[in-house]
């Protein structure tokens, strides 16, 4: 079975896992998610989600009467994904929930914290995650991506850095972008950029009428390039890094050029998508017992997640576009 968070609140008749949801749905990338709730412990101490990814595509041809076809197979490479647990816990004392209510809601305010911050992690990995380095993370695009026919990296960046730039060449960079899509199996579904590039991506859309701007459910403002939600990946949890970083490039007159990189992805159960324990949305929270002996009450937000990528070509990357310059560098 699969769901979307909006699909799991739709389930759902409790009013506390309902507003829990909602906040998780504050993220575009999760909204946005199909997640397959089908992983199983594989023994041992993990969860463990396998699926097969498509690495070599079917052919056809033409054959003559009285001939045979040539025999082609497509291709396909098991992979299993290790689902990973992540989240943070909270502590409240007693005195400040019972009389502080009135100011803020501490309970209210601190598990919504804790989602904000849960759900930055989950885009950072969904991103950066990297088991090699760290074995509590599930692997993300980035790693993915690098070396793959779908990531295509810029050798001379486009110029985005200023509004005049901009003007002067956005049809240039829009032209690289499409060359980007081309090489997916399907029209993306998100493109994930960093608050720099999406910026850019508004200063764009004064000039190309190929932009659209809506509001979803929950208010928040959606941009789209035909049919794709440019998203805003955000920071990393409990930082001002942002989750796609900007890197430096030598440029002339001993300048540096600020480039960044945009993510794109079909999302789908034959694409990309998230995987959850079996029979679940992975998401839990524990509430304190405010009535329970002790001082400081302990709350906790808990995701137990990991990101799958069926086919190769279900995400790609454009590497190396221009937002900005560094003087003296």
């Amino acid at each position: 079975m699969s769901f979307t968070l909006a699909d799991a609140k739709n389930l759902s008749q409790d009013k506390l896992t309902n507003s829990v949801i909602d906040e998780f749905r504050k993220s575009p990338l999760l909204d946005a998610l199909v997640f397959d709730d089908a992983a199983s412990a594989g023994g041992g101490q993990s969860l463990s989600y396998t699926y097969n990814r498509v690495t070599t595509l079917p052919t056809a041809a033409t054959r003559a009467i009285g001939s045979e076809y040539t025999a082609q197979e497509a291709k396909t490479t098991p992979v299993t994904v290790a689902l990973k647990v992540f989240g943070g816990k909270f502590g409240i004392d007693r005195v400040l929930q019972k009389y502080e209510h009135k100011v803020v809601d501490l309970m209210t305010f601190q598990l919504e914290q804790k989602i904000q911050a849960t759900r930055a992690l989950f885009a950072d990995l969904f991103i950066n995650g990297d088991s090699s380095s760290d074995g509590n993370a599930f692997d993300g695009l980035d790693k993915a991506l690098t070396g793959s026919s779908t990531e295509r990296v810029l050798t001379t960046p486009i110029d985005l850095s200023s509004a005049a730039k901009v003007k002067e060449n956005y049809q240039a960079f829009l032209w690289e972008l499409r060359q980007t899509i081309k090489l997916l199996d399907g029209a993306p579904t998100i493109m994930g950029v960093n608050s720099d590039m999406f910026a850019v991506f508004q200063s764009i859309g004064d000039y190309s009428t190929q932009f659209q701007l809506s509001r979803n459910d929950l208010g928040t403002d959606i941009v789209k390039y035909g049919n794709a939600v440019i998203m805003n990946m955000g920071d990393k949890p409990g930082t001002s890094d942002p989750i796609i970083e900007n890197t430096e490039k030598p440029g002339s007159d001993s300048n540096k050029l600020i480039v960044t990189d945009i993510y794109f992805a079909r999302i789908g159960l034959d694409g990309v998508h998230g995987v959850t324990p079996d029979g679940t949305t992975g998401v839990s929270t524990y509430m304190p017992d405010m009535k329970a002996p002790g001082a400081v009450k302990e709350g906790e937000v808990e995701m137990v997640a990991a990101m799958a990528l069926k086919a190769t070509r279900a995400a790609a990357v454009l590497r190396g576009v221009q937002i900005g310059v560094k003087a003296g560098g």
